[in-house]
């Protein structure tokens, strides 16, 4: 098969059929006269074909030439609309969005995103509920707001907020089992734990250092506000978000362990797969979870999106 004609071959032609001179337009292009010239010659040997005869003083149309003068010029105005037709496209936001969101967000959030579907009605949205964190390459989501220590590779992050992880218990909880003063001490505890990425019942907590501490486990959930319900009835040691147990924190209800010791940092954040184009769709669910997180959370708690 020959190779297909180039865009700029076609531009370089009907441009030097208007302007009746390869310096003319050379000049129109931005571009050396060579390269005009070696334009036209590479169109003529792919086509097979003279089209332009060229003068001392003159260009002049072959037949030939005068019937692909034509079909260039609606061909580049193709081209034209084509990009033009994007462009007013990206302008609006449409089409199918898929998004995974986790459990128990709350009223707020519901809101944002009924005010945003409410505010595109070219889109049409998918959002899945799950504390699993789903595959978005391979099941075709478009975006996923997660909160993890860790994120997965292959995917861009915007982080919306930091919150670090404590281990805390009840008073109650403390009198009955005594309060651990070393990661050692957790071995004698009962421990609320979480499952890992929200799939596998998990069986380490994070320590300050980096490292990892195996722990045991006498309750699991998937449910972060199940987990700091059952810290707060005295069933035994969790690792909550700062912000879910400040308040009860506040209250004396719960009261922080190994401060220095068991911890980690959580990132909010909204993922998606790396593409050259973010589409409009993504960028402006993005933006709108964005400013729901800078209207509703806690700012002293909020870092600058990446």
């Amino acid at each position: 098969m020959d190779d297909p004609v180039e865009t700029s071959e076609l531009i370089a032609f009907t441009k030097t059929v208007d302007a009746n001179s390869l310096s003319r337009a050379a000049a129109e292009l931005g571009v050396p006269r060579a390269t005009v010239s070696r334009r036209l010659a590479r169109l003529e040997e792919r086509l097979g074909a003279r089209l332009l005869r060229r003068t001392t003083r003159s260009l002049v149309l072959t037949e030939v030439g005068e019937v692909f003068y034509r079909q260039a010029c609606t061909a580049l105005e193709a081209v034209r609309l084509a990009e033009q037709s994007v462009r007013k496209s990206d302008e609006v936001v449409r089409g199918d969005l898929r998004v995974s969101i986790p459990p128990m967000m709350d009223a707020s959030f519901h809101a944002m995103l009924c005010d945003f579907a409410a505010s595109h009605p070219a889109l049409r949205m998918y959002v899945h509920t799950s504390s699993q964190h789903v595959d978005i390459l391979h099941d075709g989501y478009d975006v996923a707001l997660r909160a993890s220590s860790q994120m997965q590779p292959g995917l861009i992050a915007r982080t919306l907020l930091r919150d670090p992880m404590i281990a805390v218990a009840a008073p109650a909880y403390l009198i009955a089992h005594g309060t651990p003063q070393t990661q050692h001490d957790l071995r004698a505890h009962r421990c609320l734990l979480g499952f890992a990425r929200g799939e596998l019942p998990q069986f380490h907590w994070p320590l300050v250092s980096g490292a990892k501490l195996q722990v045991d486990g006498v309750f699991f959930s998937n449910d972060i506000g199940l987990l700091c319900d059952a810290a707060v009835r005295g069933l035994g040691i969790a690792l909550l978000p700062h912000g879910l147990a400040a308040p009860h924190l506040d209250s004396g209800s719960l009261i922080q362990v190994l401060a220095d010791i068991v911890g980690a940092e959580m990132q909010i954040a909204l993922v998606y797969p790396e593409r050259a184009f973010l589409p409009p769709k993504v960028r402006a669910f993005i933006d709108a979870v964005a400013a729901w997180v800078s209207r509703e959370l806690d700012p002293a708690r909020q870092t600058r999106s990446r």
